[in-house]
C-alpha cells in the first residue's frame, strides 16, 4: 500500500475583468492576465502572517492573525482548543485565510476559502511541524522565539492543527496602479 498522497488538484483559473484593469484604458492595462496558480502557491509559501476569518455562533465574523504554512497543497494553522476561532470552527468549519499587503498601488493579496479540518494523522502532523520550523526558524525553534514549543503543543493536543484545502481562492494584484483579480476554483 502506498503512503503517497494524491497530487493537489490544479484549479480552473480565470481573470475577472470587472475588477481588473483590463477594462480601464491606462498604460499596461491591456496586458493584464490571470495569475498562474504556481505563482499564487509561491506567494502562499512565502507569506508569514495570515488572517483567519471564522463565523461566530450569531453569524458575525471573527478575524484574527495567525502564522500558517502551505504544505502539499493545503494551508495549515493552529490554535488552542479553547480559543474563539477553534470554538467557531467546531461549530462551522468554513473559513478563509487572507494574506497580502496594504498598499493601494503595489502588492498582491490572496484569499483562500475552504473547510478547516483538525489534523489527526501523526505522520502529517510531524511533516507540518517540520514545515513550520523550516519556515519560521528561530521564532519556533529558539527558546526565545515567539512561538517556541508550538510543535510540542500540537503533539500533546494543547494546540489544534487545522488543514484548509482550498475550495476557492482569489488573487488581487496591484502593479503601479494596474489591477488584476484572479479566481481559482478547485
Amino acid at each position: 500500500m502506498s503512503t503517497q498522497r494524491p497530487a493537489a488538484p490544479q484549479p480552473t483559473t480565470e481573470l475577472d475583468p470587472r475588477y481588473s484593469s483590463a477594462l480601464n484604458p491606462r498604460p499596461g492595462a491591456a496586458d493584464v492576465t490571470a495569475t498562474e496558480w504556481a505563482e499564487a502557491q509561491r506567494r502562499l509559501e512565502a507569506a508569514e502572517i495570515f488572517w483567519v476569518a471564522t463565523v461566530r455562533p450569531g453569524g458575525g465574523p471573527h478575524i484574527t492573525p495567525v502564522i500558517a504554512v502551505w504544505h502539499d497543497g493545503v494551508l495549515y494553522f493552529s490554535t488552542g482548543p479553547g480559543e474563539q476561532k477553534a470554538r467557531n470552527l467546531a461549530r462551522d468549519a468554513h473559513c478563509a485565510l487572507i494574506t497580502g499587503g496594504n498598499s493601494l498601488t503595489e502588492g498582491y493579496d490572496l484569499v483562500v476559502e475552504g473547510v478547516a479540518e483538525p489534523v489527526g494523522d501523526p505522520a502529517v502532523l510531524e511533516e507540518v511541524i517540520a514545515a513550520f520550523e523550516a519556515k519560521y526558524g528561530a521564532h519556533i525553534t529558539s527558546a526565545e522565539g515567539t512561538f517556541h514549543g508550538i510543535g510540542d503543543a500540537m503533539r500533546r493536543g494543547d494546540d489544534v492543527l487545522f488543514a484548509v484545502a482550498p475550495v476557492t481562492a482569489y488573487g488581487f494584484g496591484r502593479d503601479d496602479g494596474v489591477y488584476s483579480h484572479t479566481r481559482w476554483g478547485f
